[in-house]
């Protein structure tokens, strides 16, 4: 394993970046809220799985990761990638990537595609795994709609990078701004809420149709409320991507800790078959 740091000059951010196997070709792990290095029980096996492929496993640990999601936003998540497939073009000889998300990881991917950012030009193939909605979720916590209301209000006057208080979110400190964008219709982060419309699907999700993707759902996933079909909302997303790869992991949690070996499974022939069509070089 080879870790290196990513510091753009003049830049303040500092992120460190692990890389298994010395590839040309990368699959980059993007994780969820509080995720870090190893965040999923699936990456060590892929990673193996990978190695035998000839590709890489990447794993950035943004200003996000960990405890940062509170206080950090997509659009930073959108520029520390871009700034690590960056590196790897100019350091590593990079000759692609593919983008693996997990759950909130697969809101940093949607954002970045919308970026239209120098190096998203390398981005062959984006796995959206676990693209569940923080807001319906987050519906289902009882102070949620007194939060919502204040960070509104806390927005309104223009202090949206303020703390809530402790209660709107336990784990870690959360702006204002973040927190709305969470858990309020149509906040920033709300992508894959199944109570949003096709069009509004289509206005979120539209312009990854122009990148192969896979969405892979776990179809007993604990962040998903009682009350939504997920059958028909991985359907409305693949839709809403232009026609995605769909694939339904039966039984499968949140993390896919108990269905290791279909997700790594999935993934490899996944990449294997869209990995290698061709490097379209960002500075060409």
């Amino acid at each position: 394993m080879k870790a290196f740091v990513i510091k753009e000059a003049g830049d303040h951010v500092v992120n460190v970046a692990f890389k298994t196997g010395d590839y040309k070709q990368q699959v980059i792990f993007i994780g969820g809220l509080t995720d870090g290095f190893l965040a999923t029980d699936y990456l060590e096996p892929l990673a193996i799985a990978l190695d035998k492929e000839k590709w890489s496993l990447v794993q950035l640990l943004l200003s996000s990761s960990y405890s940062g999601y509170g206080t950090s936003t997509l659009q930073e998540d959108a520029m520390e990638l871009d700034q690590l497939i960056s590196f790897l073009i100019n350091k590593e000889n990079s000759e692609g990537v593919v983008l693996l998300g997990h759950s909130t990881g697969c809101q940093d991917i949607v954002h970045y595609m919308r970026t239209n950012a120098a190096c998203s030009r390398a981005v062959r193939a984006a796995i959206l795994q676990a693209p569940v909605s923080d807001r319906e979720y987050r519906a289902t916590l009882p102070e949620t709609a007194a939060m919502i209301d204040l960070a509104s209000s806390i927005i309104a006057e223009g202090r949206g990078s303020e703390l809530m208080p402790r209660e709107a979110d336990p784990s870690s400190p959360i702006t204002a701004y973040r927190f709305h964008s969470l858990c309020a219709y149509m906040g920033d982060d709300d992508m894959f809420s199944s109570d949003l419309t096709d069009d509004q699907l289509r206005m979120r999700l539209g312009h990854l149709s122009n990148t192969p993707c896979q969405v892979i759902f776990s179809m007993a996933d604990e962040n998903v409320p009682e009350y939504v079909d997920k059958k028909a909302l991985v359907e409305r997303l693949c839709r809403a991507m232009g026609g995605a790869e769909k694939v339904e992991i039966e039984h499968g949690n949140h993390c896919l800790s108990n269905r290791v070996g279909e997700a790594v499974q999935a993934i490899i022939d996944f990449v294997k078959r869209e990995g290698p069509k061709g490097w379209d070089d960002p500075w060409n």
